[in-house]
């Protein structure tokens, strides 16, 4: 075929070329392009084996988390490494080691996966966006207060949706965002990460809880300006409402209690009904009437700034938008009085 046609099909042609040029003199000879290509046969589970294998740093460990047998994953991996002609990890008796180049192999693996992800949900997304399974992860701040609130209202107004639910730290559970390993996530922090976007929940005011004997029962209305900051007790690291509440304490205090920061909020809530200080709890963890069998009493605090706002996360390219809407909407149905719906 000639004219036009001839002419598109020469410009492709030098474009392929001058890649392949690029290619070769990156990987040394076409000998060992066409060694390589020719042989490979790869598939999304020897992805997951590597992925978990540099996750875990673990072959056994590697092994129980992809539910195969140890050998089975060591034998794929090590025939995915012989086809490659390269070493992905180095194995010693004190652990494994990711390679440099098993670094750049891995990351690209980590996006195939994620492709194949979206290839699947985009496919699944055409036929029904509010039917399949939908993974939602939950700060334990938020989890074990939230869930009761929705849970049953999901289940009759989205009855084709297989909920699965996850409760970790916000860093945990934004990485898995980033992976693809986890749908949507309801967090007390806006995403920083330019791939991720949220919508906006509610607002969720802090109050204090003391013991019913503390001095703090005199007072119709607290701030953090009444209170003993050696009394403050707070969650370990790592958990986000820990920084929100350091975040109206006053700095020179904020190193004391070490020895008491715990890493749930009941934990802390028990704490202080032993009479060991006082400490912050978001509303929702508020509701139930359980304060008074406890001896404790609170207060809303006034202080500026002495909330947090959640927001439900996502992937900006997730295929699913309409399933992440209607949970929006099924979620700020079901909030108390307590907290105030940010629509």
């Amino acid at each position: 075929m000639g004219g036009p046609f001839l002419f598109l099909d020469m410009f492709y042609a030098v474009i392929v070329l001058s890649n392949l040029m690029i290619y070769v003199k990156s990987i040394v000879s076409i000998k060992k392009i066409v060694k390589t290509y020719g042989q490979l046969h790869m598939n999304l589970r020897d992805l997951d084996y590597i992925c978990a294998v540099a996750d875990h740093k673990h072959f056994g460990r590697a092994a129980e988390f992809c539910n195969v047998s140890q050998p089975t994953l060591s034998g794929q991996v090590k025939k995915l490494e012989e086809q490659l002609d390269v070493t992905l990890f180095e194995r010693s008796h004190k652990g494994i080691r990711v390679t440099d180049i098993g670094a750049e192999i891995i990351m690209i693996a980590r996006e195939a996966r994620d492709a194949a992800r979206r290839i699947k949900a985009v496919a699944a997304a055409a036929q029904d966006p509010l039917a399949g399974n939908l993974s939602l992860g939950l700060i334990p701040t938020i989890a074990p207060y939230l869930i009761p609130l929705f849970v049953g209202k999901l289940a009759h107004e989205l009855p084709n949706i297989a909920m699965t639910y996850r409760e970790d730290i916000t860093e945990r559970l934004t990485s898995s965002l980033l992976s693809g390993e986890l749908d949507i996530a309801i967090l007390a922090t806006p995403p920083e990460e330019d791939t991720l976007t949220a919508v906006e929940l509610y607002s969720e005011p802090f109050w204090l809880v003391f013991p019913d004997t503390h001095e703090l029962r005199d007072l119709d209305e607290a701030s953090m300006a009444d209170v003993k900051q050696d009394d403050v007790l707070l969650l370990t690291e790592g958990h986000c409402f820990r920084d929100q509440a350091l975040s109206i304490c006053r700095p020179a205090h904020r190193r004391r209690r070490q020895s008491l920061r715990a890493t749930s909020l009941e934990t802390l809530i028990n704490l202080v009904a032993t009479g060991q200080g006082v400490t912050l709890v978001p509303a929702l963890a508020m509701r139930g009437g359980w304060s008074a069998d406890m001896g404790l009493m609170s207060h809303k605090l006034t202080d500026k700034g002495a909330a947090r706002k959640i927001y439900l996360t996502y992937r900006k390219r997730f295929p699913r938008i309409k399933a992440v809407n209607a949970l929006a909407d099924i979620i700020k149905a079901g909030l108390p009085d307590s907290v105030i719906d940010n629509s």
